[in-house]
């Protein structure tokens, strides 16, 4: 037998399958027509299709009103929330296209989600600059400790038994082309699953998040310790800092996101767990989003620019001016904010 909801006094009692059942091809007719129109805009609807629009949205919205009224179950309940508020944007909200809603994203959005969570960012990038530190450290100290830390196909024969002129081959492309492509290959894949895994992991209480960057900086000071043993660290650090301001960079960004969501689950405050979560899911997922961008340019100079420039001192101020810019982009006290609620 079907429940009967809102038997408390001064409510009128509905049967819940019964509205369901009355209503629900209704919310999924407007819900067809609120995806339509999100994917394609207006023009994929037919005229019967924008005649019903409004009166579709007044239904769902009485439908809303009855199901809060009557305190019918908590899912129906929010899915007609979101419907309704899908429909409000696309009746009264302000059209725009794809290029607009881009463009939006690289002035506004992207700048001000990077701003949002600068705590956590500062924390990914004293953890990375811990973690390299010690690295580097550990592997002067004793060499033996870079086979723990560096995976064998990252090294490469980049590795505490090659010779000094085996390392600076490395460095400037006069040894093996096809070599040092696969190694800018392997190098670039490994930040980019770590970025990746490094914010899809937060969720976990963010602490494999936590594992990652501190690895990932493991690995950076190792490799640059084996370098520097050889009387080539300017060089070496000339050969990642091209690209690698934008690559770790990214990297970073992507941990404090997963930093974000990882103590928004921890500690939700007030509102519920899962609710929190997923609030902040969606600015840190903005954050990743332009994480990924900086992932493809640090490609692209890693494939091109690091391979074509052999001059140290141009390496060095390609990549600082990559690091200023992207400093500037994200935290310039002058920067314009977009409009609030945005």
């Amino acid at each position: 037998m079907s429940a009967l909801i809102g038997d408390a006094p001064g409510k009128v009692m509905v049967n819940a399958s019964r509205f369901r059942a009355a209503h629900e091809q209704d919310w999924r007719r407007l819900e067809d027509i609120v995806n339509r129109i999100e994917r394609r805009g207006t023009r994929a609807l037919t005229e019967d299709d924008l005649m019903a629009l409004p009166l579709l949205y007044s239904a769902a919205l009485s439908s809303l009103s009855v199901a809060r009224e009557t305190s019918l179950d908590r899912a129906l309940v929010t899915y007609l929330e979101a419907l309704c508020a899908r429909a409000y944007f696309q009746i009264y909200g302000v059209p725009t296209s794809f290029w607009r809603q881009l463009a939006h994203f690289f002035a506004s959005g992207w700048p001000a989600a990077a701003r949002s969570l600068w705590r956590e960012t500062l924390a990914a990038a004293v953890l990375t600059f811990i973690a390299a530190l010690s690295g580097f450290l550990l592997v002067m100290h004793d060499p033996s400790f870079f086979y723990s830390i560096m995976p064998g196909e990252m090294s490469n024969g980049r590795d505490p038994s090659a010779s000094a002129s085996s390392l600076r081959a490395t460095l400037y492309g006069t040894g093996s082309q096809k070599g040092l492509a696969i190694f800018a290959t392997a190098l670039f894949s490994h930040n980019a699953q770590i970025a990746i895994f490094a914010f899809a992991l937060g969720f976990a209480f963010a602490i494999p998040t936590a594992l990652l960057i501190a690895y990932n900086g493991l690995m950076l000071g190792a490799f640059l310790a084996v370098f520097a043993s050889k009387g080539l660290a300017f060089e070496a650090g000339g050969w990642l800092f091209i690209h690698g301001t934008t690559e770790i960079f990214a990297t970073i960004l992507a941990g404090g996101a997963g930093f974000r969501i990882g103590t928004a689950i921890a500690f939700p405050g007030r509102a519920a767990r899962t609710d929190f979560a997923f609030a902040t899911g969606r600015q840190a997922s903005v954050l990743m989003g332009g994480a990924v961008v900086m992932l493809i340019l640090a490609g692209l100079l890693e494939g091109i620019g690091r391979q074509t420039i052999q001059s140290d001192v141009m390496r060095y101020a390609i990549g600082s001016a990559m690091l200023i810019g992207w400093l500037t982009y994200f935290y310039a006290p002058w920067k314009i904010h977009g409009p609030k609620g945005s």
